[in-house]
């Protein structure tokens, strides 16, 4: 390399032709017998290893139990960072059991660490696997995008829901509320379906964004009712045992008790230190079952969750989607709500746990457990960082500006092609920017996004929405509106 580029919005809006703006060098067409996962140095996978070891070293510091404001970030963590099919940053830190009631930690000799293979609640990351079912329902012809949901559902037409479509659930422009306290106002499973096929919107369907776990959890209702099986039974089968997602499920076996991560200690409802069993008090009421929580799994899994949407929907020689619906499900569908860019169920362009890996086509979703799940097809690479933030108590706060270190730690180790030159890697200022005779090189920094920055065009595709040749998912080109 002669000279340090910048990074920035301007130097990727001016990409133009299919390879130019990618993050590393040419890649073969995308194959119905993609690979899978395999592990590799962060070298031998293209990444400089400085920003990922940086990152790997920080959050397992946030574990520490002075580390905010005399408490950790968070209990413990697992992450991993994979590109190109290649897992090359991969963490564990902290524990899985480490608290009592009232936040003391625990004798060592009562304490589990985090491991590789600790599973974790994955909270509304679950709303991922429902939106997955239900895409693989619209493949069969089962369900239509542009339906109404009471056409499959009748009693969820009542009060003025009759319009509102199978679309309208998984962008979270249904009109619907927030939540409702199921678990506190009705008395049983069946009352509680009930209440959220009856409630009333609260916006006229279609004209604002309201993020609603009542959306999913009518879409797993919906999965159940078309396809005669429990959304448990059905993720099972169609999505998580053809990819081998084997520690991925609702209502984990007491066989896998000692792997999995405690949550929060409740009181209200008194369900005492949560360990195996849903912490979503909805999800929980549901018996554990439910379209929009429910679901755990570890950061092995869900590494594989994601190579198979950025393969396209295949991994390893099992297709679960055809490569049109996971472009579908990456496509924005909220144009006209800026900052709420959403495909159908996934988030899009969220830089708040993105990072610097954001982009009008990065796509993913985060639980509140403490979870995070993050894909980017432009780059063909994930960020997923699970944590047990909840554990022992929800107060400790937000644990975003670990997500986004970790996504933003993808972003910064990846090769990088300017518009002019040999490939780079991002730089921080005063890294390596002195030539051996000492004299200070020009240029700087940018923000880091590898060719992701915001207003450019997904690599990979043409300006008319033809695929290149390049491997992995190339989503079509969206329109994307600033600050969206």
């Amino acid at each position: 390399m002669t000279a340090v580029f910048v990074l920035t919005s301007t130097t990727t809006a001016a990409a133009a032709t299919p390879d130019e703006g990618r993050s590393d060098g040419p890649r073969t067409a995308l194959s119905p017998t993609a690979g899978a996962l395999a592990h590799a140095k962060p070298k031998d996978a293209g990444l400089d290893p400085r920003p990922i070891r940086q990152a790997e070293r920080r959050l397992a510091e946030l574990t520490a139990s002075d580390a905010v404001d005399g408490h950790p970030m968070y209990s413990g963590a697992a992450g991993l960072l994979a590109h190109d099919g290649k897992v090359a940053g991969k963490f564990s830190a902290g524990g899985a059991v480490r608290f009592d009631r009232d936040g003391n930690e625990l004798p060592p000799n009562q304490q589990v660490r985090v491991r590789e293979n600790t599973i974790f609640d994955m909270a509304s990351v679950t709303k991922l696997f429902t939106s997955i079912a239900v895409m693989q329902l619209i493949e069969r012809g089962d369900v239509e995008l542009s339906a109404p949901v009471a056409r499959y559902l009748p009693a969820f037409g009542a009060n003025g829901k009759d319009s509102i479509t199978v679309e309208q659930l998984l962008t979270h422009t249904s009109g619907l509320q927030a939540t409702m306290p199921l678990w506190e106002d009705y008395p049983d499973r069946t009352s509680r379906i009930g209440a959220v096929l009856a409630a009333e919107p609260v916006n006229e369907p279609g004209t604002e964004y309201e993020y609603s776990d009542l959306n999913l959890i009518t879409l797993g209702e919906l999965v159940g009712k078309l396809t005669g099986k429990r959304l448990d039974h059905y993720v099972h089968d169609n999505i998580t045992a053809p990819l081998g997602m084997t520690d991925t499920g609702f209502n984990p076996p007491a066989s896998k008790r000692d792997r999995i991560a405690a949550t929060e200690y409740q009181s209200e409802p008194d369900r005492g230190m949560i360990r195996g069993v849903v912490h979503d008090e909805n999800a929980w009421s549901l018996d554990g079952i439910a379209g929009h929580a429910g679901i755990f799994s570890t950061v092995r899994d869900m590494g594989v969750l994601g190579q198979t949407l950025l393969n396209g929907g295949v991994y390893g020689g099992e297709r679960i989607l055809k490569e049109r619906s996971v472009r579908d499900m990456l496509t924005n569908r909220n144009q006209e709500f800026p900052g709420h860019a959403h495909g159908l169920g996934f988030e899009l362009d969220q830089d708040w746990y993105m990072g610097e890996l954001s982009s009008p086509v990065t796509a993913g979703h985060t639980g509140y457990t403490g979870t995070s799940f993050v894909i980017d097809p432009n780059s063909q690479s994930m960020a997923i960082l699970l944590t047990n933030r909840v554990h022992p108590t929800r107060e400790w706060g937000s644990v975003n500006d670990a997500r986004e270190a970790w996504a933003t730690a993808m972003s910064q180790a990846l090769k990088a092609k300017p518009n002019a030159g040999g490939g780079s890697w991002f730089r921080t200022p005063g890294q390596d920017d002195k030539p051996a005779n000492g004299k200070s090189r020009n240029g700087g920094h940018g923000n880091g996004r590898s060719g992701n920055a915001g207003g450019a065009g997904p690599a990979g595709a043409t300006g008319d929405g033809r695929k290149s040749d390049n491997a992995g998912l190339r989503p079509k080109p969206v329109s994307h509106r600033p600050g969206s």
